[in-house]
């Protein structure tokens, strides 16, 4: 792959931007993107996931030069129903997946952050959504979550007038989950978070991801009763039994996804 680097180390996969410059999101990179989730999803043995950037930023939006090689308006929805269909597999993913922000998130950059299940961001870090200095608007479902995380109004401002916000700010408004000092400590704390949910059954996870979006799905009352149905399920599994037995023995369970 051109535009970025997979590593798995025991249950831990990591994805790292490498395009020049400023980690664009090219189509290209974007197919990577999802190969490596594909890559990701068959080994069982990976458990938790870490998406970075190399270089200067985690990313800086999409390739504007991409844009003037399109030809009319349905080539442009195309694009935007591809990214939206990235991302929102990278939201619905059944492993955990942890963005590591340094530099820049912004534009495509900070949609595909937000897509994320978790942000660690530097303070220093710029968010946002420049896109309106350009005469176009979100594409890949950035109008959608970023309210999602600040609220309507925030959403409006940060859009309306493409300033970009700290990763202080970021996380004083709820748009960044943890806030760290740099690159160097996202990716520590990044990796160190990825530990703790590789420890776990990797069904739980899966089932808690699942649950926690049920909303775009179910009602809250359908939300309720696939709980239920998925609370009476990890009961048959031997992880269950594992975890049970674990902490009756006063021990620390070993999952083995079973």
């Amino acid at each position: 792959m051109k535009n970025v680097t997979l590593e798995v180390e025991e249950r831990i996969a990591a994805i790292t931007m490498n395009r020049p410059t400023a980690n664009a999101l090219s189509t290209g990179l974007l197919e990577e993107l999802s190969e490596c989730l594909d890559q990701i999803e068959a080994n069982s043995d990976v458990r938790a996931i870490i998406i970075c950037g190399e270089g200067r930023f985690f990313s800086a939006g999409a390739d504007i030069k991409e844009f003037t090689t399109l030809a009319n308006e349905s080539d442009y929805t195309d694009l935007a129903e591809k990214g939206q269909q990235i991302m929102e597999r990278i939201e619905s993913f059944p492993k955990p997946i942890i963005a590591a922000i340094h530099g820049a998130a912004l534009g495509g950059g900070l949609e595909l952050a937000m897509a994320c299940h978790i942000r660690i961001a530097e303070g220093g870090a710029k968010l946002g959504m420049p896109e309106l200095n350009l005469g176009i608007i979100p594409g890949f479902a950035g109008t959608q979550r970023l309210p999602k995380y600040v609220g309507t109004a925030k959403a409006l401002e940060m859009i309306g007038t493409a300033q970009p916000i700290s990763g202080k700010e970021a996380y004083e408004s709820g748009l960044v989950t943890i806030l760290v000092n740099d690159r160097e400590e996202a990716l520590i704390k990044a990796y160190e978070l990825a530990e703790q949910f590789a420890e776990k059954s990797p069904k739980t996870l899966e089932f808690v991801l699942e649950l926690l979006h049920a909303n775009k799905i179910y009602t809250y009352e359908g939300a309720l009763k696939l709980e239920a149905k998925r609370f009476g399920e990890v009961f048959q599994s031997s992880d269950s039994k594992e975890g049970i037995q674990a902490f009756l023995e006063k021990r620390k369970p070993n999952f083995k996804g079973e």
